[in-house]
């Protein structure tokens, strides 16, 4: 972003003072949006196609910058019971052709999870990978949160409902590709674009605010 330079004065060979106006930063436009929706980069991404069923498609590996402008939030611990010093980083890990950009958090099965944020639901989803889904934006439109792998959604969740932090959403479980055998809550964060799609943003690495979680 660019900042804001005061003049500095400089004295030339005579005592006068000459004033030096540093030129402004250059500014990176944010691409144009597309006719279409694009292919997501967030978890699990997938691309509505009128009239067909949804298909998915490997989210591109770029870093969101949205780092510092979550900076100033509590997140909740989205599955019960889970500690910060329990999880591991593999948001860059390879998952077959693609990378992670989610965190794992391992619980038995029936866990309960919630949200980890306020905000609404922007969408409930079935996908082949990420099973039962849920896609949360924050109360300010800019961030979605991802549940993925669910067994079950919580009594009465709905899209539009608008989330406490802390309420609950559903519960751990293996639905999707996610090995019987190791249930787990597949937790992402992405930053949205202007158009406000839930199904694409630029990934944020979820582990370092969950690791500030008490």
């Amino acid at each position: 972003m660019p900042g804001h330079f005061a003049s500095r004065t400089t004295a030339d060979l005579r005592g006068a003072t000459l004033a030096v106006t540093p030129p402004p930063l250059a500014t990176i436009p944010f691409p144009a949006a597309t006719a279409t929706p694009p292919t997501a980069t967030g978890a699990f991404a997938v691309t509505p196609t009128p009239g067909a069923e949804t298909t998915e498609t490997p989210p591109a590996a770029s870093l969101s910058s949205a780092f510092s402008t979550l900076e100033g939030r509590t997140l909740a611990m989205p599955v019960v019971g889970a500690k910060a010093l329990d999880l591991r980083d593999n948001f860059d890990e390879a998952r077959g052709s693609r990378r992670h950009e989610a965190i794992d958090i391992l619980a038995p099965r029936g866990t309960p999870v919630v949200a980890v944020d306020e905000g609404k639901i922007a969408k409930l989803f079935t996908s082949k990978h990420g099973g039962l889904t849920i896609y949360q934006f924050d109360r300010d439109d800019t961030h979605s949160y991802y549940y993925a792998h669910l067994d079950r959604y919580a009594g009465g969740l709905h899209e539009g409902q608008y989330l406490a932090r802390g309420d609950p959403i559903g519960s751990v479980g293996t639905t999707g590709n996610a090995p019987p055998n190791r249930p787990h809550l597949h937790f992402a964060i992405f930053e949205l674009g202007p158009e406000k799609h839930w199904w694409e943003g630029k990934p944020v690495n979820p582990y370092p605010f969950l690791m500030k979680v008490k």
